[in-house]
């Protein structure tokens, strides 16, 4: 069995504030045993003020927090996965981007996201992500973890399920999908989507999530949850409150359930449509 930890946040604009709460929750994770620490989407900051963000971005902020999450994580001898945190790509874009730490204090891997949050929600909501950031154009997985072979996404990628049938073709253990999902959609779509690309992808998912009201505005679903590749959920943390969850993991599920349904290796090209 794998014992790892989940962090729900309700992170803000505060990057330094954001950082002490990950901090805490690394040395906590740590002393409980965990060998691996998952935190959602925009961890390190959460700010719809783009102009108010740029500063931070653009400054090198996210240059020095990397250098200091490598450093926790070697610290306290934890693997560390941070679901994402604005960066800086080119000509004023940014990239939304996870980052994978070794207990070692090691960057094992960087991911961008992929499927840019481009919505207009029944509820008023609108969404532009496109505006400011720049897609990814690489599906990462990384080698050796204490969770195996893992796939990295993010947030709105989960709508995608090719994505997560390469990772599953790809023999991903486990999946990353750290998020900072909305209310709305989080209540109709967020456990029934993860459940399936758990099961298509015949691998676990880990879902580490914001939630509740945040300093710029916007509220989040929360529910970090861990499913297995059965699709039964082992944990979730429910949509109240920030905080942190453990959970251990059998990965030898992974291999039990691949040779029962055998999914991803009966897989065919579909064939073309006729149109009548």
């Amino acid at each position: 069995m794998t014992r790892i930890a989940v962090l729900q946040m309700t992170s803000g604009i505060d990057p330094e504030r954001n950082f002490a709460t990950i901090a805490d929750a690394v040395r906590e994770a740590a002393s409980g045993g965990a060998q691996m620490l998952f935190t959602p989407e925009m961890s390190i900051l959460l700010d719809r003020d783009r102009k108010r963000a740029a500063s931070w971005i653009e400054g090198g902020g996210p240059a020095d927090m990397e250098t200091r999450l490598a450093g926790l994580a070697g610290d306290h001898a934890i693997a560390l996965a941070i679901g994402s945190m604005p960066v800086a790509v080119d000509a004023g874009m940014w990239g939304n981007r996870s980052y994978l730490f070794s207990s070692t204090g090691v960057r094992a891997a960087t991911y961008d996201k992929i499927h840019m949050f481009d919505v207009e929600l029944a509820t008023g909501e609108s969404w532009r992500e496109s505006a400011a950031y720049r897609p990814g154009e690489t599906v990462v997985a990384v080698e050796e973890t204490p969770l195996g072979r893992l796939g990295l996404t993010i947030c709105y990628d989960l709508r995608f399920p090719a994505l997560f049938e390469a990772l599953g073709q790809g023999r991903c253990d486990t999946i990353a999908v750290p998020a900072a999902f909305t209310v709305p959609t989080g209540r109709a779509h967020w456990h029934v989507l993860l459940r399936a690309r758990a099961i298509e992808a015949s691998a676990f998912v880990i879902a580490a999530a914001q939630v509740g009201k945040h300093e710029d505005g916007r509220e989040t679903y929360g529910h970090s949850l861990v499913i297995d590749p059965w699709g039964e959920v082992l944990l979730d943390m429910g949509g109240e409150e920030a905080g942190l969850g453990f959970c251990e993991l059998d990965l030898t599920t992974v291999e039990q359930v691949r040779a029962q349904l055998p999914s991803l290796a009966n897989r065919r090209e579909i064939p073309k449509w006729i149109h009548r």
